[in-house]
């Protein structure tokens, strides 16, 4: 097992159950890094990782709770529309991005449009999903 505080670095693909990729390594240009221990990915994601050894590959499939959760119906909330900036018309399914109190920005779904008010899930994108992973453990 790869100790707390080593830093690894990892080539991966990430996709979905309907083979969609949301996320890789390629796509960033380099391998990710992380200092093991340090709550910088998701849970299930770095259990997986510390098991490995330098150079393996391998597959992982890791359920909701294991990474993003799942879909907290706690989470979505109605906006009315006169409290929303000027901008296109909102439709079902967009994404907007939200900024939170200390700047960052979050991506929220619309879930519903109605004359007065819409609704947003402020639920991770990947929250509510199985995610499957093709790793190689580049370096400790």
């Amino acid at each position: 097992m790869i100790e707390k505080g080593k830093k690894v670095q990892v080539d991966y693909e990430g996709k979905l159950e309907d083979g969609t990729i949301f996320d890789s390594s390629e796509k960033a240009g380099k391998p990710l890094e992380f200092i093991v221990g340090e709550k910088m990915v998701i849970p299930g994601f770095e259990a997986e990782i510390v098991k490995m050894k330098k150079g393996e590959e391998k597959e992982i499939k890791l359920k909701p709770e294991e990474a993003y959760g799942e879909v907290n119906k706690g989470l979505f909330r109605k906006v009315p529309k006169d409290q929303l900036p000027p901008g296109p018309e909102l439709k079902k399914g967009m994404v907007l991005g939200l900024q939170s109190p200390d700047g960052r920005q979050l991506p929220v779904l619309v879930t519903e449009v109605t004359d007065k008010e819409i609704t947003i899930d402020l639920n991770h994108p990947l929250a509510g999903k199985t995610l499957i992973f093709k790793v190689k453990l580049v370096n400790v």
